[in-house]
């Protein structure tokens, strides 16, 4: 896996079939995600060159490109927000963005995605378009409250139980 700013990012190695065009389209959704961090630390993008081509079936999700923003708080809380192009299936590439939060249920289950959007590229959805809906999707997530409870609230889990 690498890491670093989207402008390092290999998209024409990645993504063999982009235009110029697309290109740009992806350039332009990522600055979205970098605008609303002003004042933070920078994106740190990450990306797996072995998966431009489907990796065929394997345990997990083989993602191509992504990027997650953990926020962590006092007593182990922990609020993450992610944007990720992933395989599917063979040919088959999905745009995922999430809000997901630790758990603090009776049953532990390690974290819950309290918001989450899947864009399938196909027919329906290019890629570039896709990616720009998840990246909209994911700036505005980061701009509003960063508090893993405001999530938990909005989805109906239950609250981090203090002391």
């Amino acid at each position: 896996m690498m890491r670093g700013a989207f402008d390092d990012v290999p998209l024409t190695v990645l993504f063999p079939l982009l235009t110029p065009a697309d290109v740009d389209s992806l350039h332009q959704a990522a600055g979205m995600v970098d605008t609303v961090r002003v004042g933070r630390a920078a994106a740190d993008w990450e990306w797996v060159l072995e998966h431009a081509a489907f990796p065929g079936m394997q345990p997990g999700t083989p993602v191509v490109l992504g990027l997650d923003v953990i926020e962590h708080s006092e007593g182990g809380d922990q609020l993450e927000f992610l944007l990720q192009v992933v395989w599917i299936g063979p040919g088959r590439l999905a745009v995922d963005a999430a809000v997901n939060v630790a758990c603090w249920c009776e049953t532990d289950h390690a974290t819950h995605d309290v918001d989450a959007l899947r864009l399938v590229v196909g027919e329906k959805n290019s890629l570039p378009g896709a990616f720009r809906v998840g990246a909209e999707r994911l700036a505005g997530w980061l701009a509003d409250p960063h508090d893993a409870d405001y999530w938990r609230t909005k989805a109906g889990l239950p609250s981090r139980r203090i002391g």
